[in-house]
């Protein structure tokens, strides 16, 4: 059975109210699994009602199990995310913004799977690499150069005749 990701806001009476929700496998095959197929989270979600608007804060943490874009070993990849957003009521459904929702009075549940799926998407990196390839990845953000099949003064000596006839004609 899949578990519903969804809270029942119409009944909800003004405050806080907190919701615990545990993202497995099962989340990500109903949600996507582009970027993450599996992973084990908890998800603490903190529902504020008021008059206007409701405000979700959102605590994420678990690891996600991926695979090396190197080695194609798999691992696990930790992630803790905090978020807040707004769910102010209005007119017509909407986004206003990443952190600014507007739904309807008569709205009677909050949809939270697809925006936890969202926010642990967001931390997962790019270039997926197993832990044991961290010093490499860290080189290369510097600008470190890790392969090379020699120095630059060896390229420059054996530079082929032909190239340098072309060079005379500037």
């Amino acid at each position: 059975m899949v578990r519903d990701f969804s809270v029942n806001i119409l009944g909800l009476t003004k405050g806080v109210h907190p919701f615990d929700f545990h993202l497995d496998e099962e989340f990500f095959k109903k949600y996507g699994q582009e970027v993450v197929s599996k992973g084990n989270f908890t998800a603490q979600v903190s529902l504020d009602k008021r008059e206007t608007f409701i405000e979700a804060d959102f605590k994420i943490e678990g690891n996600a199990h991926l695979v090396c874009d190197r080695s194609l070993d798999e691992f696990d990849y930790p992630v803790s995310v905090t978020k807040k957003i707004v769910f102010k009521y209005g007119e017509e459904p909407g986004e206003i913004s990443d952190e600014i929702f507007i739904i309807t009075h008569d709205q009677h549940k909050l949809e939270l799977g697809q925006l936890m799926y969202e926010f642990i998407a967001l931390e997962i990196p790019m270039k997926k690499l197993h832990p044991r390839f961290q010093n490499e990845a860290d080189d290369e953000e510097e600008g470190k150069v890790i392969y090379s099949s020699g120095t630059e003064a060896d390229e420059e000596q054996t530079i082929d005749p032909r190239w340098e006839v072309l060079k005379k004609l500037k």
